[in-house]
């Protein structure tokens, strides 16, 4: 890995947090607005995450911290693949194990509600992955390699090339944001339930570790949208970038909540009709 790969994963490793923490400010801020409310301080999200670090460890099962820094370290792992310039692919299946290690943090304890909430992230994840894949074959199509490095100077028009590809990426985003119409394992904002889902049993720096997970998570996603505005100006690039979280927060304000059996239809036709479609003309095309 050359200086510029590892300033990359620095960068992110150090300042993911941040921006994540900010991105969830002008998203409570945002939501707060479309409801008619003025919505908490920019820096709230930072407050809650302090107040959960300082208060007592409560463990319901001796094994789910352990499980969450599975979680918290496989997205380390993908974000510093993703940002130092290697290799895609990996970090998607990185961000893959790091779901798996939040779903089994919840299994972990006996609850009913912490079950459920551990089924349907499995759900979401057996939603959502196919089409990423779908994505990451795309880029390779279109740039002809798998490294992040590779598809940022490649200088080809991503999006031009791939526009049934970022639509179904842009469809399951809202499930990887955990966003309505798709949050059924959790949710950002208290508006769907009072018991959480996945994190129900968590608290306490447990459960400020998930949130600065997510965090990471959030600005991975988003360096992954990125890649489709390759050739325009970085700073257009990174402006795009945000309006489509934007658009997310619109539709997770606008939309109730799907049950499980529509959200997988739903992603795995979208996935074959957009993206698999986009990929064969593509093919065609050359």
């Amino acid at each position: 890995m050359d200086m510029t790969g590892i300033a990359g994963a620095a960068a992110f490793l150090i300042g993911a947090p941040v921006a994540g923490g900010l991105l969830a400010g002008i998203d409570r801020i945002v939501t707060a607005r479309m409801q008619g409310r003025k919505g908490p301080p920019l820096l709230q999200p930072f407050y809650d995450v302090g107040k959960l670090l300082q208060k007592s460890r409560l463990v319901v099962h001796p094994h789910q911290g352990l499980y969450i820094w599975g979680f918290l370290v496989f997205l380390l792992i993908a974000g510093a693949l993703f940002f130092s310039g290697g290799d895609l692919l990996l970090s998607i299946f990185a961000l893959a194990v790091a779901g798996v290690f939040l779903a089994l943090g919840a299994f972990s304890v006996n609850t009913p509600y912490s079950h459920i909430g551990a089924e349907r992230e499995l759900l979401q994840m057996m939603a959502y992955e196919p089409m990423l894949i779908i994505a990451v074959l795309g880029l390779y199509q279109s740039t002809g390699s798998f490294l992040v490095r590779d598809i940022v100077a490649s200088g080809r028009p991503i999006l031009a090339e791939l526009p049934g590809v970022f639509l179904g990426f842009l469809f399951i985003l809202t499930i990887k944001l955990r966003k309505s119409p798709f949050d059924l394992s959790s949710s950002h904002h208290g508006h769907q339930e009072v018991v959480k889902g996945v994190t129900t049993d968590f608290a306490g720096p447990d459960l400020a570790l998930i949130e600065i997970a997510h965090w990471y998570e959030n600005i991975l996603l988003l360096g992954f949208t990125y890649l489709f505005f390759v050739p325009l100006h970085p700073a257009l690039g990174i402006a795009l970038a945000g309006a489509t979280y934007l658009l997310e927060v619109f539709v997770d304000n606008t939309h109730a909540r799907l049950r499980w059996q529509h959200t997988v239809k739903l992603s795995w036709w979208t996935g074959a009709t957009l993206g698999l479609a986009n990929l064969a003309i593509l093919d065609l095309l050359r």
